[in-house]
Protein backbone atom coordinates (compact mmCIF):
# COMPACT_ATOMS: atom_id res chain seq x y z
CA UNK A 1 0.00 0.00 0.00
CA UNK A 2 2.97 2.31 0.54
CA UNK A 3 3.62 2.24 -3.19
CA UNK A 4 0.23 3.77 -3.91
CA UNK A 5 0.67 6.54 -1.34
CA UNK A 6 3.97 7.39 -3.02
CA UNK A 7 2.16 7.66 -6.34
CA UNK A 8 -0.35 10.12 -4.88
CA UNK A 9 -3.35 7.90 -4.21
CA UNK A 10 -5.24 7.81 -0.94
CA UNK A 11 -6.50 4.53 0.54
CA UNK A 12 -10.12 4.92 -0.57
CA UNK A 13 -8.94 5.29 -4.18
CA UNK A 14 -6.69 2.25 -3.84
CA UNK A 15 -9.56 0.11 -2.56
CA UNK A 16 -11.66 1.07 -5.59
CA UNK A 17 -8.91 0.30 -8.08
CA UNK A 18 -9.19 -2.77 -10.19
CA UNK A 19 -6.40 -5.34 -10.03
CA UNK A 20 -5.09 -4.55 -13.50
CA UNK A 21 -4.54 -0.86 -12.69
CA UNK A 22 -3.01 -1.80 -9.32
CA UNK A 23 -0.48 -4.07 -11.06
CA UNK A 24 0.35 -1.35 -13.58
CA UNK A 25 1.07 1.12 -10.79
CA UNK A 26 3.22 -1.38 -8.92
CA UNK A 27 5.22 -2.06 -12.07
CA UNK A 28 5.74 1.63 -12.74
CA UNK A 29 6.96 2.14 -9.16
CA UNK A 30 9.32 -0.83 -9.26
CA UNK A 31 10.91 0.26 -12.54
CA UNK A 32 11.06 4.00 -11.94
CA UNK A 33 14.45 5.62 -12.29
CA UNK A 34 14.94 8.04 -9.40
CA UNK A 35 17.76 10.55 -9.65
CA UNK A 36 20.80 9.28 -7.72
CA UNK A 37 23.72 11.42 -6.69
CA UNK A 38 25.26 13.67 -4.06
CA UNK A 39 23.00 16.21 -2.37
CA UNK A 40 24.11 19.42 -0.68
CA UNK A 41 22.78 21.64 2.09
CA UNK A 42 24.64 24.96 1.91
CA UNK A 43 24.06 27.57 4.62
CA UNK A 44 24.27 30.98 2.92
CA UNK A 45 24.72 32.75 6.27
CA UNK A 46 27.78 30.82 7.45
CA UNK A 47 29.14 29.12 4.33
CA UNK A 48 28.84 25.66 5.89
CA UNK A 49 28.21 22.83 3.42
CA UNK A 50 26.83 19.38 4.22
CA UNK A 51 26.97 16.59 1.61
CA UNK A 52 25.41 13.15 1.40
CA UNK A 53 24.81 10.35 -1.07
CA UNK A 54 21.28 9.63 -2.23
CA UNK A 55 19.59 6.80 -4.09
CA UNK A 56 16.59 9.10 -4.60
CA UNK A 57 17.44 12.80 -4.33
CA UNK A 58 13.84 13.99 -4.10
CA UNK A 59 13.05 11.57 -1.27
CA UNK A 60 16.31 12.41 0.53
CA UNK A 61 15.59 16.14 0.50
CA UNK A 62 12.06 15.49 1.73
CA UNK A 63 13.21 13.20 4.53
CA UNK A 64 16.02 15.49 5.69
CA UNK A 65 13.79 18.58 5.58
CA UNK A 66 11.16 16.79 7.67
CA UNK A 67 13.75 15.78 10.28
CA UNK A 68 15.12 19.31 10.41
CA UNK A 69 11.65 20.85 10.70
CA UNK A 70 10.83 18.46 13.54
CA UNK A 71 14.12 19.33 15.30
CA UNK A 72 15.04 15.65 15.03
CA UNK A 73 18.08 15.54 12.73
CA UNK A 74 21.09 13.58 14.05
CA UNK A 75 23.63 16.13 12.73
CA UNK A 76 23.52 18.61 15.60
CA UNK A 77 25.53 21.30 13.81
CA UNK A 78 23.20 21.27 10.81
CA UNK A 79 20.18 21.22 13.13
CA UNK A 80 21.48 24.26 15.06
CA UNK A 81 22.05 26.21 11.84
CA UNK A 82 18.57 25.25 10.59
CA UNK A 83 16.99 26.35 13.87
CA UNK A 84 18.90 29.62 13.91
CA UNK A 85 18.56 30.70 10.26
CA UNK A 86 15.51 28.71 9.04
CA UNK A 87 14.93 27.07 5.64
CA UNK A 88 15.37 30.27 3.60
CA UNK A 89 19.05 30.51 4.61
CA UNK A 90 19.84 27.16 2.97
CA UNK A 91 20.53 26.36 -0.64
CA UNK A 92 19.63 22.76 -1.45
CA UNK A 93 21.14 21.25 -4.56
CA UNK A 94 22.24 18.08 -6.29
CA UNK A 95 26.00 18.43 -6.68
CA UNK A 96 26.62 15.36 -8.84
CA UNK A 97 24.19 13.04 -10.58
CA UNK A 98 25.04 9.36 -11.08
CA UNK A 99 24.20 8.04 -14.52
CA UNK A 100 23.04 4.43 -14.25
CA UNK A 101 21.41 1.72 -16.34
CA UNK A 102 19.69 -0.78 -14.06
CA UNK A 103 17.46 0.71 -11.33
CA UNK A 104 17.54 -2.59 -9.41
CA UNK A 105 21.32 -2.66 -9.07
CA UNK A 106 23.11 -1.37 -5.94
CA UNK A 107 25.13 1.76 -6.68
CA UNK A 108 26.24 2.52 -3.12
CA UNK A 109 29.96 2.12 -3.87
CA UNK A 110 29.78 4.45 -6.87
CA UNK A 111 27.86 7.04 -4.86
CA UNK A 112 30.40 6.87 -2.03
CA UNK A 113 33.23 7.43 -4.53
CA UNK A 114 31.47 10.50 -5.94
CA UNK A 115 30.92 11.79 -2.39
CA UNK A 116 34.64 11.38 -1.60
CA UNK A 117 35.50 13.37 -4.73
CA UNK A 118 33.07 16.13 -3.73
CA UNK A 119 34.45 16.27 -0.19
CA UNK A 120 37.99 16.48 -1.57
CA UNK A 121 37.01 19.25 -3.99
CA UNK A 122 35.35 21.21 -1.17
CA UNK A 123 37.58 20.83 1.95
CA UNK A 124 35.18 22.79 4.15
CA UNK A 125 32.27 20.47 3.40
CA UNK A 126 31.16 17.80 5.85
CA UNK A 127 29.00 14.73 5.63
CA UNK A 128 25.32 15.30 6.26
CA UNK A 129 25.11 12.13 8.37
CA UNK A 130 27.86 11.50 10.85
Amino acid sequence: MVYFRFLGYNMSEVNKMDNKRRKELLQSYKFRRPEMGVISYYCKETGDTFLDTSHDTKASFNSTNMKLAANWHPNKQLQELWNKYDREAFELSVVEVLKYDDPNEDYTAELEEILKQCLTANPGARRLWR
